[in-house]
Order: C-alpha cells, then structure tokens, then sequence
C-alpha cells in the first residue's frame, strides 16, 4: 500500500500544483469572492466525504430556530437535476440529492432548503424564495471560494484527522493540508464518547491552529431504529434479531462497530457513498437478507440511504420488509459545547440587520 501511494506521489503534486494557483488567485483578488451582508456560515472538510457535515448542518439548525430564521444551501450531489431549486413538498432525493432532501425532510418547519452548484447565484434566488431568511448555512463548501462566509467551520474526522493525510490521489484531501488557515472554527468529529481534554490537548497541538482559531469536538449519538416505510415500530427489536446493514457511506466503520455491539448476527454491505439503487444492488441486499441465520431478522440502513428508498419504484420493492433506518445526531462534549454554540450564536447576533 505505502508502495501504491508513492506512485501516486507525482499526481498528487501536480494536483496539488493546481489547487495552489488556485487558490492564489483567490487571495490576489485575481478570483473574486462574493460577500453577503446576511451571516453566512460555511461548513466543510478538507478531505473526500465522510467527516459528518450534514449531522452539523442539523445541530446548527437546532441551536438556531426557532429565534433565528435559517436556510441551508447546497451544492445536491448527485442529483439528477442542475441549476438552483428550491425545496418544497414535491422535492425527492432524485432532484435535490440525497443529504439535502434528508434536511428538508426532518428540517422543513425550521430551516428552507435549497440546491445550486453556483453558490453565488444560488444564495440571492434562496433569500428570494425564503424572505424572512437571517442566516444562511453553506453546505460543504469549504472549497467553495467563490462565496466569502462570515464564519468557516472546517471538520476533520477524529479517525482520519487531516494532519495525518495526503492531498489526492496519494490521500484523501481535496486540498494541502496548510489550507486548513482559512477556518474560523475546527471541529473533530466522531470522537470517542470517553475522550478526555487531556487527548483533546495533545489533538489541537497537533493541528496547531492559528491564533484567531479555536479547535471543537464532537461525537455521535444514535437513537431508537424507525421504520422507513410507516411510523409502526412494534416490531420486537431485540438483540437476537439478525440484522441485514447496507450503507452508501463514505466511511462505514463507526455505525458498523455500534450495530454489531447491539446484535448477535450482523451482516454489512458496504456501497460507494451517495450510491443510487438499482437491480444488481437490490439483488445482494436481498440475498444478504434472505441467508441470514436467525429466525427473526431486519434490514437497517442510514437515515441518508432511507430518503431514496421512498420513491416510489424502490418502495415498491421494500415496502413489504422489515427495514428501518438508525437516526443519529452529532453532540458536543460539555467542556466545549458551551464554547462552540456561544461562537456560533455571537456571529449571527452580531451581523444581524
């Protein structure tokens, strides 16, 4: 493997080369970046997926509304649609993209959603759409530097921490590592849950931040299974169920680890992140289920793979199983929860019209 990635080196320096210049231009002012008199929060990564944003983008919602009124804005990867739309009841998966749509679904009373790949197009048609907008949460758009946010929020994975990574293809950054310069906050994510401030110490001086930014950290907290299909969840869950897993994540490993600490007999397939289903993945999610041992037994998958089950060509296929979707949340460890939420809350406060 250390081999395969030395020959990728030469790639990745030429990528790297390319990211440079650009951003270069971007601090020349060559590039313009377009400010908004609204708060603008942008939240990001420096690596390819898999650091929780979209986890995020919901805590913000919840510590903004209902005093503030908020909006997210995203790029819709991997939708089937282009250009700007605006999220309403006949939104799906399909046309707005997986994460955006899993907002809107669980957000829609507190925040508008929308979707642009041209951010600053996309942010006046949103403040257009949605008038009593105040803050507007940019979606993984960290690289995204055609828009200038009031308050950059960089997230690394606390098992794939970007002090520790490559730029691509030798690695997993979509950047150099320095670029990290150009965050207000920094947040690592997926810590343990028995992290302690003495390791968080020895992780912000490893990252060493500079002197207008502080380092967060948060972790996740799975709740109750719910039913993809209706709102019925008497199905008896206990830990002699077997379980079929499926996910298309970028990283799989943490929500594995907690369902198989829940269950005796877990079978995982893992798909490419953002995967669209079709026959040939339908048909191992079927076979995995069909040859599970236990007499009982479910299919469980993310809450972001269990929004597309809900057109209507996949409900057709599913809708007779027991599947359910494992909700989780994003938390912030008490001695900096206070801290983070205060950041967020004094810059929206504070550039309010």
């Amino acid at each position: 493997m250390k081999a395969f990635r030395l020959l990728l080196l030469p790639f990745s320096l030429l990528y790297a080369i390319v990211i440079f210049l650009r951003n270069l231009f971007y601090d020349a002012g060559i590039l313009p970046s377009t400010r908004f008199d609204i708060p603008i929060i942008s939240v990001g990564n420096l690596a390819f997926g898999g650091t929780g944003k979209t986890p995020h983008i919901e805590y913000l919602i919840r510590l903004l509304s209902p005093e503030i009124k908020t909006a997210v804005l995203s790029r819709g990867y991997r939708r089937k649609t282009r250009g700007y739309i605006f999220a309403d009841d006949t939104a799906t998966a399909a046309s707005i993209g997986d994460e955006p749509f899993q907002i809107f679904k669980k957000h829609k009373h507190e925040a508008a959603v929308a979707v642009s790949e041209n951010r600053v197009l996309g942010i006046p048609n949103l403040l257009f759409d949605a008038q009593e907008t105040q803050v507007v949460l940019l979606d993984d758009a960290f690289q995204h530097r055609a828009v200038k946010p009031g308050l950059n929020i960089l997230l690394s994975d606390y098992n794939r921490m970007f002090t520790h990574d490559f730029i691509a293809p030798m690695g997993n950054l979509r950047e150099y590592r320095n670029a990290y310069k150009r965050a207000d906050a920094i947040v690592v994510t997926k810590c343990p849950e028995q992290l302690n401030q003495t390791k968080a110490k020895e992780i912000i001086d490893s990252i060493k931040p500079f002197a207008h930014q502080k380092v967060y950290f948060s972790f996740q907290t799975y709740g109750e299974l719910i039913r993809v299909y209706d709102n019925d969840n008497s199905y008896d869950i206990s830990n002699e169920v077997g379980i079929l897993l499926f996910a298309g994540i970028a990283h799989i490993s943490s929500l594995d680890e907690y369902i198989k600490s829940q269950f005796k007999e877990v079978e995982t397939i893992h798909f490419n992140d953002h995967q669209s289903y079709g026959d040939e993945e339908l048909k191992r999610i079927m076979y995995g289920y069909e040859h599970l041992k236990s007499s009982k037994k479910i299919i469980i998958t993310t809450e972001k793979d269990a929004v597309k089950l809900l057109s209507p060509e996949l409900k057709e296929k599913f809708q007779d199983l027991p599947i359910f979707y494992q909700p989780l949340q994003t938390a912030f460890f008490p001695w900096c929860k206070g801290d983070f939420d205060s950041m967020v809350k004094e810059y929206v406060h504070s550039n309010l019209f």
